[in-house]
């Protein structure tokens, strides 16, 4: 099968796209959530977002049919190219043949355990990017697959529903458990909006795309008076998970029920800590999760409810 010439793919990738597939007998899986960006101007965008250099290593999680492969691997130093479908496998090591700078790996990204698994690239330094076109369905476990475990990326750009994009950056007020989870290790920022027709075959959602650029140390370990040194990721996820775990009751409530402690306990603490116990959790700035998980954390057992 002949590649999509170098000298019109930005021109013709539209058109480009469903030929490749036809020619192969395939057809895009829903269940995989294969909607293939290809309008240039989006692709360009994510690109430009990622700030690549010849020093980059860059994985890209579900890299489909290869348009966003390319254009990586014209900036960046390597390209790791992770692909779950294997028949889109073969298409693309016969797409990007001519790219010496990308290896294509076949499996399943949420099966990288940690750094025994993951590709020797992504562990030279922590250097490394991940810039993808994120299949809905796991948007929120890719992100956590990366932002919880080592090495983490320097820098993630990812393209995922809009409205899932939205509740990312979002800020007190309107946070979600995915913000806390996400702005727990980084700042997000929505940098582009895609609309359903830049994609083929164009999804139902519009989509956006996210900036993440990853702290070296989670933002909350350097909150003033946190006392970050006592802060346990696992604890203060805890804590978190409790407190949206029944987003329409009050802290008092939710932290109560979630945690199994009196709600008097529960409303003392957040006192303490200036929280008013009638707040909900989506109110809550990262800090101030952070000046709840010491005092909570240390109530004996004997005082639980």
């Amino acid at each position: 099968m002949k590649r999509i010439d170098n000298g019109r793919r930005t021109a013709d990738v539209r058109q480009s796209i469903p030929a490749l597939l036809r020619a192969h007998s395939l057809h895009p899986r829903k269940s995989l959530g294969q909607n293939f960006l290809v309008d240039p101007v989006a692709l360009g965008r994510i690109v430009a977002a990622a700030e690549l250099s010849s020093d980059d290593v860059v994985v890209e999680v579900g890299a489909g049919l290869g348009t966003l492969t390319r254009p990586l691997a014209e900036r960046a130093g390597h390209v790791i190219a992770l692909e779950l479908d294997n028949h889109l496998v073969e298409i693309l090591r016969e797409q990007l043949a001519d790219l010496p700078n990308v290896d294509i790996v076949h499996g399943d990204v949420l099966q990288f355990s940690g750094s025994a698994s993951y590709p020797e690239r992504m562990l030279s330094n922590r250097g490394y990017k991940v810039v993808s076109n994120l299949p809905y369905q796991i948007t929120s476990a890719v992100l956590r697959h990366f932002l919880e475990k080592e090495p983490r990326p320097r820098l993630m750009v990812v393209t995922v529903q809009r409205e899932v994009a939205e509740r990312i950056v979002a800020g007190p007020g309107k946070m979600s458990l995915l913000a806390v989870s996400v702005q727990f290790y980084g700042q997000p920022r929505l940098v582009a909006r895609i609309p359903a027709g830049a994609f083929y075959p164009p999804p139902q959602v519009n989509s956006a795309v996210v900036r993440i650029d990853v702290a070296e140390q989670p933002a909350v370990w350097q909150a003033e008076g946190a006392d970050a040194d006592q802060i346990e990721e696992a604890a203060f996820f805890r804590v978190v998970r409790a407190g949206f775990s029944q987003k329409r009751k009050t802290l008092r409530n939710s932290l109560s029920a979630g945690l199994g402690l009196s709600p008097a306990l529960v409303e003392e603490v957040l006192e303490q800590a200036g929280v008013k116990p009638q707040r909900r959790a989506e109110t809550l700035s990262l800090q101030e999760w952070a000046h709840l998980v010491k005092p909570l954390g240390a109530i004996p057992r004997q005082d639980r409810g």
